[in-house]
């Protein structure tokens, strides 16, 4: 397993104290994101599910 030494932690996470954020890595062929508060539970997926994900939550934004 290749190891994820840079984390990037989301601009909409909550800026103050606390771990209240998402953070994602990547490698050349899959993307990483964990949850600050939980940094050893780790979601795998690819640039083209996740593509999916995000525009069918933005989709639904009110």
């Amino acid at each position: 397993m290749t190891t994820l030494d840079k984390w990037q932690k989301s601009t909409y996470s909550d800026g103050g104290d606390g771990n209240d954020c998402l953070e994602l890595s990547s490698t050349p062929t899959t993307l990483h994101l964990r949850e600050s508060d939980a940094p050893a539970t780790v979601l795998t997926t690819t640039r083209t599910p996740l593509g999916h994900l995000l525009n069918a939550v933005r989709s639904r934004v009110i």
